[in-house]
């Protein structure tokens, strides 16, 4: 009997560990069923029938996804709308009206400019074709001097650079010369170099346009800066692109450094303190298209100063004057060099004071100053920067002719100058290019 129930109870393990083993396998198919419905939410466990109940249950979450993409693409393209008009209103001088476009375009859309590619005008009133770009306008104006130059041989009456637009009583500047024309432009340019008063001149009408680019004003004014080093155009285009791309000083302006520093003074009679003193003064350098250039330091500020520079016949005692020149070496860099002196005085000579003394006479010296600079360009304008290389004084002793070179150390007192362009230095003319 002990035998039989040992073997019941071995046989009814074997039953139980079989029935678990067979749940862990349901189970199992249960969970992959379970796992392959939510891979393919359409289907029944199976795999073969579609789930009627579960479509018919996603139907109106997908209505409401596409609706509320369309109500997304309709409000972006409201704020496309409101911000180009924003841009429209910008250009025709209402900011007012602009400003609150701009806040409306960006209360739809926070990001609405970055969406922007300005490649299409919105549908409608044609809001923004000032932001519309036209590849084919652009094609055609690529060389507006032959365009303005074909379209003047094109007309057929007689050939004139340009036709008044409403009728006048007095006489036309149309009825003028060429040449009477050409005089007047050089005018403009004048002997200061007045390249910017060209190119706005250019802007009246195709005439001036065409007179404005012509190749002679541009080749004299590169003669006049950089001499005979350029005789040849090679690898420029033209006249005017040297004068653009190769590096020159400008004239139309000065450039302006300012240095500041701090200095121990001295001590007090009783010894509780010492003074500090912050000491502030600027260096200007104008440059004349003669080759001449003039140099002051001094403390007082640009305003002041300023005014002083425009002509060369200044009454400043302390302006340096001299000449530069401007050199390219090898390593592609341009540099600034020129040689400044103080104005010569004619003091009086007073012969009551040494009258009944034996006076020792001063020795007569000249002093000069040697500068080098390196002309670069820094942020969107172009060759306004000067940086110091090179600053010595030189002696010379009139009776014994010798010379005595004295090199200053360029360290943080030399701060770099930089352009500030001056409209008065180009307002009126003494004589023409």
């Amino acid at each position: 009997e002990a035998e039989e129930d040992c073997h019941s109870d071995l046989v009814r393990t074997d039953d139980n560990e079989r029935s678990s083993e067979a749940n862990l396998q349901a189970e199992l198919r249960m969970f992959r069923a379970q796992w392959m419905f939510e891979l393919a939410p359409g289907m029944s466990s199976s795999g073969l029938e579609p789930l009627p109940c579960r479509a018919s249950s996603r139907g109106p979450g997908v209505k409401s996804v596409d609706a509320r993409g369309k109500q997304e693409i309709a409000k972006e393209e409201k704020a496309r709308e409101l911000f180009l008009k924003a841009v429209e209103e910008e250009q025709n001088g209402a900011l007012y009206e602009a400003i609150k476009f701009y806040r409306l375009a960006m209360q739809l859309v926070p990001d609405i400019e970055f969406k922007i590619t300005y490649t299409r005008s919105p549908d409608g009133d044609g809001v923004g074709k000032r932001c519309v770009e036209d590849n084919k306008e652009d094609d055609k104006t690529a060389d507006l001097l032959s365009d303005f130059q074909q379209q003047l041989t094109l007309q057929e009456s007689s050939v004139k650079l340009c036709q008044p637009e409403v009728d006048v009583s007095q006489t036309h500047i149309s009825v003028l010369p060429m040449e009477v024309l050409m005089y007047i432009f050089r005018w403009v340019v004048s002997s200061d170099l007045d390249l910017r008063s060209l190119e706005q001149l250019s802007l009246v009408c195709r005439g001036f346009y065409i007179c404005a680019r012509d190749p002679e004003i541009w080749h004299q004014v590169c003669l006049k800066i950089w001499g005979r080093s350029c005789n040849k155009l090679v690898p420029y285009a033209s006249w005017r692109d040297m004068f653009l791309e190769r590096p020159r000083t400008r004239f139309d302006g000065v450039y302006i450094s300012k240095t500041k520093y701090i200095r121990q003074g001295e001590q007090s009679l009783d010894g509780f303190y010492r003074a500090w003193h912050q000491v502030e003064y600027y260096r200007y350098l104008r440059f004349f298209p003669d080759g001449q250039v003039m140099m002051l330091t001094t403390p007082e500020d640009p305003q002041s100063i300023v005014p002083r520079l425009r002509t060369k016949n200044t009454r400043t005692d302390a302006i340096l004057l001299g000449h530069y020149r401007l050199s390219q070496e090898t390593d592609n860099q341009t540099k600034v060099f020129a040689v400044i002196m103080k104005k010569k005085e004619e003091k009086p000579i007073d012969y009551h004071k040494y009258r009944y003394f034996r006076r020792v006479p001063a020795q007569e010296t000249d002093h000069s100053f040697h500068v080098g600079l390196q002309l670069c360009s820094s942020g969107r304008q172009r060759f306004n920067k000067l940086v110091w290389i090179h600053h010595s004084c030189h002696i010379t002793y009139k009776s014994t002719g010798e010379t005595a070179v004295t090199t200053f150390d360029i360290d943080k007192m030399y701060t770099p100058l930089f352009f500030a362009r001056v409209k008065s230095f180009t307002a009126f003319s003494e004589k023409p290019l």
